[in-house]
């Protein structure tokens, strides 16, 4: 079977010179490999993304010279997907709800730190303070018939309990220079959010579930998801979903260092076009001859 790759952007902006790299990364490794190119649209989230940019996604690869396969993955089409992969999870007694807000968790988190620091996810957000795992049966439903926001959380003891010892085969480099088999710590992200009540899945939840269905079989992706890629196997192991390779890239950075983000009209893709850059100058822009 030809390997698998996948381009797997968000419609909540325009793309920039780091969605580029990744892109043309995964268009070269298909090529180099006799593989095939997946593109995935991650449209969950209803309140920032727009069909105008999924529209121009389409454009900006066309103009780069990537070809992909169709049709297109949209995650909004298969939430069913999800749903079925949260109730396997659920069945396994891993997720229970959390009532509090995003408010309610920033004074929980301060009030622990009243004794100490409170420990941090890898992204540096500290870890669900909360004790909605103490809840009964009863009490639980009751709020979620009373119609209170909640979120889903993967209860990641029991995960870990369930599934220990996993790592995951690294093809590219992590932030410290990891390579090879790379042993997964995602008790470090403490009961990450599947789903909420209004957005039936998480990020975490559904890369995994669409690179399964996808056949994935090489994920190449910036070094920004390196340490999620823990919680990614934990989920496969969960749901006896395949592993595939890992090929973490190096982030494309702003002249001061910082990440790139959508806003930003000096290394966006359709502003470069516009000021006569073309898709070899974009090539060369990013080192990629």
């Amino acid at each position: 079977m030809p390997p698998v790759f996948r381009f797997a952007p968000s419609p909540n902006g325009h793309l920039h010179l780091g969605h580029a790299y990744s892109a043309l990364l995964n268009a070269d490794r298909a090529q180099q490999t006799g593989g095939r190119l997946l593109l995935r649209i991650e449209d969950i989230d209803a309140t920032r993304c727009r069909p105008e940019f999924e529209t121009a996604i389409y454009e900006d690869l066309a103009w780069l010279g990537i070809g992909w396969e169709t049709p297109v993955r949209r995650q909004s089409e298969h939430l069913s997907d999800y749903r079925a992969a949260l109730e396997n999870l659920s069945a396994l007694g891993l997720v229970y709800p959390a009532f509090e807000s995003r408010a309610e968790i920033a004074r929980l988190v301060a009030a622990r730190e009243a004794d100490g620091p409170w420990p941090r996810d890898p992204d540096g957000a500290p870890l669900y303070p909360g004790d909605a795992r103490s809840l009964s049966a009863g009490e639980r439903d009751r709020l979620v018939a009373s119609g209170a926001p909640y979120a889903l959380r993967l209860d990641m003891a029991a995960a870990c309990r369930r599934a220990s010892g996993l790592s995951w085969h690294e093809l590219g480099e992590g932030p410290e220079s990891e390579h090879g088999t790379v042993p997964a710590r995602p008790e470090s992200w403490g009961d990450v959010v599947l789903a909420r009540k209004e957005t039936p899945t998480s990020y975490h939840l559904s890369v995994v579930v669409d690179d399964a269905l996808q056949g994935a079989s090489e994920v190449v992706r910036g070094q920004d998801l390196f340490h999620a890629t823990s919680v990614h196997r934990l989920l496969q192991a969960l749901l006896g979903l395949p592993e595939p390779a890992y090929r973490h890239h190096a982030l494309i950075r702003d002249g001061e260092g910082r990440k790139l983000s959508k806003s930003s009209r000096s290394t966006g893709l359709r502003e470069l076009r516009a000021a006569g850059t073309s898709p070899a100058g974009i090539r060369r822009l990013l080192g990629l001859g």
